[in-house]
């Protein structure tokens, strides 16, 4: 039997389009800060409930394994349920499992509620998009996805200021309890507005075998990706284990899913040429800037002497051009080529990178300021067009299924280039730790007058051997870094020719480049 065609709804008008829009950014807001804003309060959460850092650090991680699981499923499930009813719920469960997480007794406990509201998280973001999308008109699509992605933008940098101020000031349960009446009021606004809009349905299977597979190859290499640098990676059985289990896994999960009639994941998408290029530009693309990102501030604390507020409030710049920039690049977007816009997007991260690959430790905050600032402008160029690449020539009422699969191989490219970014930077560290070490010896003129001047000064030859094994370790770390930004920049340009490969249609309906045309730029394509 033939599924029923889906229902072509008018786009939204005057207040409805306002407050919708506003309901939806409302609960994409909340999604995104609760990913991050726990970061900072860790060592509360971890104190009070008995435990160590380290063990702290799976409230973060059994939120991201649980969202990255439940991404996929969202074509599915608003298949299945509506998308209108998907998203509801998803808002109402999700204010349930932060009020669990708020009450949670004990750090296992804790662990389960985060993993909860983690899974029904993943439907959030994708189906706040097709949503939003279908309240406008094709010709302000861009720009209700410009005004949309601030949200996304802005909740990174407040989360952490914000989980720190409430952890100090009140407990760090409230992290949690603050999703509560923002996650009622988007829930009932998106109800009263968008109800009468709801999605056609199917009375589809469900996918076990598939869903299974992908619980346990995603649970296994987020777990190899989290644990992998503690336990020194392969040398680890453990590590090696979970590494095994996820290559096989994942194996039969692309099999069973390109065989099955009604799969979990749809991943014939990646058919399309404008979705795979797009997806693979935008993956790779975060897995850099979000690796960069983490070990910015890693590298500021340890061994540049900034504390954490110094090195948050260096970091919260990025968040001020994208902001002012977004909703102009989201109304432009379908005047001008994507790839172009995009490829102007990877220059600037290249700059910025290339910027930072000349720190030094006597680098002040004014100089490390400004590429921060510079990078605000490569953020607000990089999502918009990527996603209009990506979901050009996707059905409206795949659209769904396309966010989240994209999104899900996105954040699973983020903790890859966490992992990464991190693993090569110690390793850089400790080889130029061993060139360095290697000229500290008696042939060396300044390095003997400096453990002289240590020794006159007082210092033990062991003090001062250890002072100037401190300095090398600084040098180091800021070499290391600086080769972690300059093979980043690298990269970044070569993702140019993976954009341009695709073949999204200029405005008037000519294709942007000769060749077989990857299909037009719909208001379902606009944004992502």
């Amino acid at each position: 039997m033939a599924n029923p065609a889906p229902i072509h709804y008018p786009p939204l008008e005057g207040s409805a389009r306002l407050w919708g829009t506003i309901a939806l950014s409302l609960a994409t807001f909340m999604n995104v800060l609760d990913s991050s804003i726990a970061n900072v309060s860790l060592p509360a959460i971890a104190g009070d409930l008995g435990v160590s850092t380290n063990q702290g650090t799976w409230v973060i991680t059994s939120f991201g394994v649980a969202n990255a699981i439940s991404l996929p499923l969202t074509g599915w499930l608003s298949q299945r349920f509506g998308q209108v009813r998907l998203f509801v719920a998803s808002v109402l469960l999700f204010v349930l499992s932060s009020w669990l997480c708020g009450l949670a007794p004990n750090m296992t406990t804790l662990i389960v509620f985060r993993a909860m509201q983690g899974f029904v998280a993943g439907p959030m973001i994708p189906l706040s998009q097709g949503l939003l999308l279908a309240s406008y008109p094709p010709a302000l699509a861009g720009l209700a996805m410009g005004l949309w992605a601030i949200t996304t933008l802005v909740a990174p940098v407040v989360g952490p200021l914000l989980g720190g101020w409430i952890t100090d000031s009140i407990s760090w349960s409230w992290i949690f309890y603050i999703n509560i009446p923002f996650g009622l009021l988007s829930a009932f606004m998106v109800w009263s507005i968008f109800h009468k809009r709801e999605s056609v349905t199917h009375k589809l299977p469900i996918d076990s075998v598939g869903l299974g597979l992908l619980v346990v190859w995603v649970g296994a290499l987020q777990i190899m990706l989290d644990k992998g640098k503690e336990l020194d990676w392969f040398a680890s059985p453990l590590v090696l284990g979970l590494g095994i289990v996820a290559l096989v896994g994942c194996a039969f999960f692309l099999a069973w899913e390109l065989t099955e009639k009604h799969p979990v994941v749809d991943l014939r998408l990646f058919q399309q040429r404008n979705f795979w290029s797009g997806t693979l530009a935008i993956a790779v693309g975060y897995g850099l800037f979000f690796g960069n990102v983490v070990l910015l501030p890693l590298w500021l604390q340890q061994f540049m002497g900034y504390p954490s507020i110094d090195a948050g409030m260096l970091l919260a710049p990025v968040g001020l051009l994208a902001i002012i920039l977004s909703p102009i690049v989201g109304k432009n977007v379908h005047k001008r080529d994507p790839r172009a816009m995009a490829s102007f997007a990877f220059v600037v991260f290249a700059v910025v990178l290339l910027m930072r690959s000349h720190f030094n430790t006597q680098a002040d905050f004014g100089t490390m300021m400004l590429p921060t600032i510079v990078q605000g402008i490569a953020m607000a160029f990089f999502f918009i067009p990527l996603s209009v690449i990506l979901l050009s020539g996707i059905a409206p009422d795949k659209i769904p299924a396309a966010s989240g699969l994209s999104s899900f191989v996105r954040i699973v490219a983020g903790s890859f280039g966490t992992s990464i970014a991190t693993t090569v930077w110690q390793d850089r560290a400790a080889l130029h730790h061993a060139q360095l070490a290697e000229s500290i010896n008696q042939g060396n003129v300044t390095a003997t007058q400096l453990l002289a001047g240590m020794n006159n000064a007082g210092l033990t030859p062991e003090q001062a051997l250890a002072q100037i094994n401190r300095l090398v370790d600084q040098q180091a770390y800021m070499l290391a870094i600086c080769d972690v930004f300059f093979a980043s920049a690298l990269i970044f340009l070569l993702l140019i020719p993976v954009v341009w490969l695709s073949h999204p249609r200029k405005p008037g309906g000519a294709p942007a480049q000769s060749g077989k045309p990857g299909g037009d730029i719909d208001a379902a394509a606009a944004a992502h």
